[in-house]
């Protein structure tokens, strides 16, 4: 699943630089030229959707999502992988919800006919990546959940702050 992996980053990577330069172009358009362009704000909010809900799965995928996990940590290993889980079941049933609730809204968008207000694209377009996105998610869930059952893994991979913070700090403390 390589590919799929380098087209989650890819398609992060796209959707921030492509933010990033046309909030520049706009506010260098604002504040040089007096001008602007009246879609750019609403083009932005997509690309920032597309990133979000593709940068959840892509969270999961690396292990870079908090969690306050304090408790289970304490627990023995047969007892930590048995809340993880438990966890990430509550996980895909509460992407289930998404995935089945958003379809329902895109599929309402679609047949409505609407488009969005700045740009000529029908807004279930634009709200697609919303099922997308947490379809991935719980591809990326099941993955964690298989490792889990399969005993290669004990708990979930979460972010670990302090131990992010602590070796910051030190790194700092040693220049």
């Amino acid at each position: 699943m390589k590919w799929l992996d380098r087209l989650e980053e890819g398609v992060v990577t796209l959707m921030l630089a492509a933010m990033t330069l046309l909030t520049f172009v706009q506010v260098v358009l604002r504040y040089a030229f007096n001008t602007g362009f009246g879609w750019a704000l609403e083009l932005t909010g997509v690309f920032f959707a597309v990133m979000i809900f593709i940068g959840i799965s892509y969270g999961v995928r690396v292990g870079a999502h908090i969690g306050v996990d304090a408790l289970v940590r304490l627990l023995p290993s047969g007892a930590r992988r048995a809340t993880s889980i438990v966890a990430v079941l509550l996980c895909l049933l509460y992407a289930g919800l998404v995935i089945a609730g958003s379809w329902v809204y895109v599929s309402k968008m679609k047949m409505i006919g609407v488009e969005l207000e700045d740009l000529p694209v029908p807004i279930w377009v634009a709200r697609s990546i919303l099922p997308i996105g947490f379809a991935l998610l719980s591809f990326r869930l099941l993955q964690v959940l298989w490792g889990l059952v399969s005993g290669k893994s004990d708990s979930l991979h979460l972010a670990d702050e302090v131990a992010e913070a602590l070796k910051l700090k030190a790194e700092e403390n040693t220049k």
